[in-house]
């Protein structure tokens, strides 16, 4: 069955403002946040970026958000998770600092931030599911005594899952610390000898101590290592790799199912947002500035997030006239969707509706 994607285009560097107010002329026309009823707690869920150089959605749409929402009776609040890596984001108390210098703060948006998973991430509710993988899968805690979630994403590509959008959001930016872990167990990174500087990098930024230097020459031990990516996405040299395509798929069907359990907890309950401007190689996290792959396309907008996630990928590959491997990572990017069809999580297939 196909499922409706909203599709507002953008020519290329059009303004956030007036992206902005088409979106709020959708949202209205089409009715797409009724299923918002009178004192509803909903949680409003982003992500702040690791620096403003990045493509990351600004707050001016979640202002908006959070404003229609009041409009429909609804208490929102902006929300996020704690990273399993060190960093300005891996705690409550680091992570709404950092948003609120971000442009993320009450008197930007009109919300308060109220972190899902805790002071220190480790706050989670376990959500049983009919996966392949897990019966049950933990997701932040406070998201499960919200009545309704809107879902906000910047799509970009991704070092581990080829592209993040919707499904990455929901399965990894939604889960607690002890179900970003399990996600990430599969992943093993290894380093390139002859491409290594024993410069340290990887040591300080990762989040285990699973590495350390020995005659000037990084060494992961893989009892430790939690397979985040940390050591690769900070590694200036290309001296660290991942051990082989069955390692992405593993990682996305873990996702798959993390955001399976987190939908599960909003039947007809939730809208999904993909904001495709500024795209860029890899995601919102990584500290350096930002180089667009892609002319802007625009926003996408669904009750469905495999659809949602589907559409968006159909419309860069168009517009590109390549696959999303030649603009980003060289990966199996497509393994997410055709996995979420196996659970029968969603549907790839959609009815695109230009707005």
């Amino acid at each position: 069955m196909s499922e409706k994607v909203y599709w507002i285009s953008a020519y290329d560097n059009e303004s956030d403002e007036l992206l902005c107010a088409k979106l709020k002329n959708l949202l209205a026309s089409e009715n797409l946040l009724d299923y918002i009823a009178d004192q509803d707690i909903t949680a409003v869920k982003t992500h702040f970026g690791e620096s403003q150089k990045l493509g990351y959605v600004r707050p001016l749409y979640l202002k908006m958000l959070g404003e229609t929402i009041k409009d429909l009776g609804g208490v929102p609040f902006l929300t996020e998770t704690s990273t399993l890596y060190k960093g300005n984001r891996s705690d409550a108390i680091s992570h709404i600092t950092h948003a609120q210098i971000q442009g993320f703060d009450c008197a930007s948006t009109g919300m308060p931030i109220i972190m899902a998973d805790g002071l220190f991430g480790d706050q989670d509710h376990a959500v049983p599911i009919k996966g392949k993988i897990y019966s049950a899968v933990h997701i932040a805690a406070l998201f499960a005594k919200c009545n309704a979630l809107v879902l906000v994403s910047h799509f970009t590509g991704h070092l581990a899952a080829g592209f993040g959008a919707t499904l990455k959001n929901l399965g990894m930016g939604c889960a607690s610390r002890k179900g970003k872990l399990r996600q990430h167990s599969t992943s093993k990174p290894e380093i390139i000898v002859k491409e290594c500087t024993g410069c340290g990098t990887c040591v300080e930024w990762c989040p285990q101590e699973a590495i350390t230097l020995n005659d000037d020459l990084a060494l992961i031990d893989s009892e430790k290592c939690i397979g985040c990516g940390e050591c690769l996405a900070m590694c200036r040299f290309n001296a660290v790799k991942y051990n082989g395509g069955a390692t992405y798929e593993d990682l996305q069907k873990n996702v798959v199912e993390h955001a399976m359990g987190m939908c599960s907890l909003f039947p007809d309950k939730s809208l999904f947002v993909n904001v495709l401007t500024r795209i860029s190689k890899d995601c919102d996290c990584m500290g350096h500035t930002f180089e667009k792959i892609i002319p802007d396309i625009g926003i996408l907008v669904s009750q469905d997030p495999v659809a949602l996630d589907a559409a968006s990928l159909g419309l860069i590959e168009e517009k590109a006239g390549k696959s999303f491997a030649q603009l980003a990572h060289d990966i199996p990017y497509r393994f997410q969707l055709d996995y979420a069809d196996e659970l029968g999580f969603g549907s790839q297939e959609y009815e695109l509706v230009k707005f």
